[in-house]
């Protein structure tokens, strides 16, 4: 059976250095890099390898996980072996999140494309009648770069020549060669109504004035699609890095710590300018976590956004991936600890300690914001909130408790 155990690295910046596995030990060399071509905010060119026992953090967060995983084993495991160095090489050539790329023309025949892209269009409308999703994986898994458990595929956008009357698809002229990848995300039987669920919180965060990606739920309200940020308009990667990279945890550890220690990360890494700011949408979107029941709010699901590491645009990255958890799990609580705290109901005194963390001078006006938008959004989204009453029944148990403190 066959293994991977070389791959070079590259950046838009360009070409980085070496990956290799030998005697136990995962090792990468810069070579010549420049330091705008370091792979990471914590790893900076010097001459010396950086040897980790395990695959080194960056390298590590998007590899797939959960569905992603399964599929591919299914199809590979007979063929190849699903190390991690092979994971790497499958999900990190063509489309992975972020900024590093990883090239080998061992895994090349493995991760041929079958399909040349889909219109957003066609995917909203799908109506259930054939397994689209099961259609999308099929075609894009071998590029799909993109952690997590639940189903998700990557896929390419086609966009049109022109655009009809209200298209949500911009035209595009000849000249134009971009290129725009959707994230679309499917759901699992436990778990009924997760696509609905995830417009749901995240229409309150757009509402509220949260940073978010374009998102958009099929017609059938069986698909969460959304667009990528890790790219430029022009389709230029930039980085992203999330907060168990940069706390130097592997992926299995991105329950560890606390949102005090998320808030340190930002500190030591954001830039300057940058600072601030992020740390009150950090704020923001942890006390989201607690108003619409998100137990799912771990080092993963936040991140720092930037140029490459030589630039000062490092900031917090826009929400993403919130959904209600409690619906699910109605014992469940929050993914990291908050000022000592986890459970939601306790949360309340927690929110106004790190508020003093976040530099936040009106967490109680903020909190109010929040609770007030999720109140507006339910309403507005009838159609939405009629498909998953259990999810919306678990959202304002939660708002209320916090509502009990904030509104007295």
């Amino acid at each position: 059976m066959k293994a991977a155990t070389q791959l070079r690295v590259s950046t838009p910046q360009g070409d980085a250095g070496e990956l290799t596995q030998e005697r136990g030990q995962f090792l990468f060399g810069y070579g010549l890099a420049n330091a705008s071509a370091a792979v990471s905010l914590s790893m900076p060119v010097r001459k010396a390898q950086y040897a980790h026992a395990a695959l080194h953090p960056i390298f590590q967060m998007n590899l797939p996980e959960g569905f992603l995983l399964e599929e591919l084993q299914n199809r590979l495991a007979k063929i190849v072996n699903l190390d991690p160095m092979m994971l790497l090489a499958l999900s990190g050539g063509q489309a992975p999140i972020g900024r590093v790329a990883v090239q080998s023309d061992f895994v090349n025949p493995l991760a041929s494309t079958k399909g040349k892209g889909e219109r957003l269009s066609e995917i909203l409308a799908w109506d259930g009648t054939e397994s689209l999703f099961a259609e999308l994986v099929d075609k894009y898994i071998y590029r799909t770069g993109i952690s997590g458990v639940q189903p998700k595929v990557l896929v390419p956008q086609k966009m049109p020549q022109t655009s009809g009357f209200n298209s949500m698809e911009p035209a595009l002229s000849k000249a134009t060669v971009r290129i725009s990848d959707l994230i679309v995300k499917s759901g699992r039987q436990e778990y009924p109504g997760l696509a609905a669920n995830e417009f749901l919180c995240m229409s309150i965060a757009k509402e509220s004035g949260l940073a978010v990606p374009e998102f958009y739920l099929s017609s059938n309200k069986e698909l969460f699609v959304m667009q990528r940020f890790d790219r430029t308009p022009d389709g230029t990667p930039i980085g992203f890095e999330d907060m168990a990279v940069l706390a130097g945890f592997s992926s299995r550890e991105k329950y560890k710590t606390s949102y005090t220690h998320v808030a340190k990360l930002i500190e030591a890494f954001a830039s300057g300018p940058h600072v601030i700011s992020s740390l009150q949408a950090l704020f923001d979107m942890v006390a989201l976590s607690c108003v619409v029941g998100n137990g799912d709010a771990h080092l993963k699901n936040f991140g720092l956004l930037y140029t490459d590491p030589s630039t000062n645009d490092c900031r917090l990255a826009p929400a993403f991936d919130l959904v209600n958890t409690t619906a699910y799990i109605p014992e469940d609580v929050l993914a990291l600890d908050l000022c000592g705290q986890k459970s939601f109901f306790a949360a309340r005194k927690g929110l106004l300690d790190f508020a003093k963390i976040c530099q936040v001078a009106n967490p109680k006006d903020r909190v109010q914001r929040l609770i007030l938008n999720a109140e507006m959004v339910i309403r507005r989204e009838e159609e939405v909130t009629a498909s998953i009453p259990h999810v919306v029944a678990a959202i304002e148990h939660c708002a209320d408790m916090l509502k009990e403190v904030f509104f007295d």
